[in-house]
């Protein structure tokens, strides 16, 4: 009976671990045009800056599993946590452009730490309770994701000041990190090096989950441009898109475990990459914008649960050291999301946004055809 429910607590540590870095990132989106407001910089000067938070989570998360293996999940948590939480309370007072490029670069290498081991303390805790979790666990970043951004734009738009809709998203994250830290991992994968050689198994599982990656932000980045540009959607509702991809894939991701459980791992991952694909083109042929929303609609609920398969099944192969595997794999999500937006508008000045999003179908539907190779 203790161990069962000592079993409940680690599982919902994990389950508030992915949450806070999930929730601060949020909290952050409705804070930037503030930032940018205060600093008076231009829209690429501000592209630069955000750049740094992506800079910083590359950094650190090659090096996470190896933390988590020698001090154990639960220390580089506490402190990848609270650094989170101060970076974010300097960021809207932060009196540079300089010194918040360099908060930032701490804010995305704290973020990218906790997430980072927040993923290895879920591998643990999966396989130790032997039935699929992550994309559950994986859920609750992205209901952190909802949450911290909707809380904080909420309280700015009823007239709260930027300093203290701040301190309480702050408030919050801490008190979530210091209820989840007691029950979280002392110890953390298995012992390797930093960096090891890629493997096929590996690099094959990083590249789906680049694609993966690439598919998320290229509807969180030009969702709302290819809406209002080629379906004649207005402007102030074109953020309908992601909205409705946020949603879907943050249900989907809650609920996912139980179609894992069902189907197993390699089966969701093709049907996911199907789905995903079918979605994108839906949004592209369909002849108005209220059936592009049902497309994009498709694509969170194929998306929602290809990343956290990925990472479960990296977990899983023999032969990588998981600490070196599923960091690895991480890097190259967020190499994805970091790298989308600018490979997407680079290619969408010679085939248009509707030709990007062919082109993504297309690799989603090579996931579904090397599937059984992983």
């Amino acid at each position: 009976m203790l161990a069962r429910a000592m079993t409940i607590r680690e599982q919902n540590a994990t389950r508030m671990a992915f949450f806070v870095p999930g929730f601060c990132m949020g909290a952050w989106a409705p804070l930037i045009p503030f930032v940018k407001l205060r600093l008076g910089i231009d829209d690429w000067a501000l592209g630069a800056l955000l750049l740094c938070l992506g800079l910083g989570s590359m950094f650190t998360m090659p090096f996470a599993g190896v933390l988590a293996h020698r001090f154990g999940c639960r220390r580089v948590m506490l402190i990848s946590g609270l650094v989170v939480c101060v970076a974010l309370s300097i960021l809207p007072i932060a009196p540079t452009v300089a010194s918040t490029a360099a908060t930032l670069l701490v804010f995305g290498a704290a973020i990218g730490a906790a997430d980072c081991v927040a993923n290895v303390q879920a591998v643990i805790v999966e396989r130790d309770s032997g039935k699929a979790m992550m994309s559950g666990f994986h859920g609750c970043f992205s209901a952190g994701g909802l949450i911290g951004a909707a809380g904080v734009a909420l309280l700015l738009s009823i007239g709260f000041s930027v300093s203290t809709a701040t301190w309480a998203a702050v408030a919050l994250a801490l008190t979530v990190t210091a209820a989840a830290v007691p029950y979280c991992l002392t110890y953390g994968g298995e012992a390797g090096q930093a960096f090891a050689m890629p493997r096929l198994a590996i690099l094959l599982i990083g590249i789906f989950a680049l694609i993966a990656a690439l598919t998320e932000g290229a509807v969180l980045d030009w969702s709302a441009v290819f809406l209002s540009g080629s379906k004649a959607m207005a402007v102030e509702h074109a953020g309908a898109g992601y909205v409705v991809f946020a949603l879907i894939m943050t249900f989907g991701r809650l609920f996912g475990d139980i179609v894992v459980n069902k189907l197993g791992s390699r089966t969701v991952v093709a049907l996911g990459a199907v789905l995903s694909s079918a979605g994108l083109l839906i949004s592209v042929v369909a002849p108005t914008w209220h059936l592009s929303l049902l497309g994009f609609a498709l694509v969170g609920a194929g998306v929602s649960n290809l990343f956290p398969v990925l990472v479960s099944m990296c977990a899983r192969q023999k032969v990588v050291p998981e600490n070196v595997a599923v960091p690895a794999v991480l890097t190259l999500g967020y190499a994805g999301i970091l790298m989308g937006p600018a490979i997407i508008g680079f290619l969408a000045n010679f085939i248009a946004l509707s030709g990007t999003f062919v082109l993504l179908s297309l690799l989603l539907l090579c996931i579904t055809a090397l599937a059984k190779k992983i």
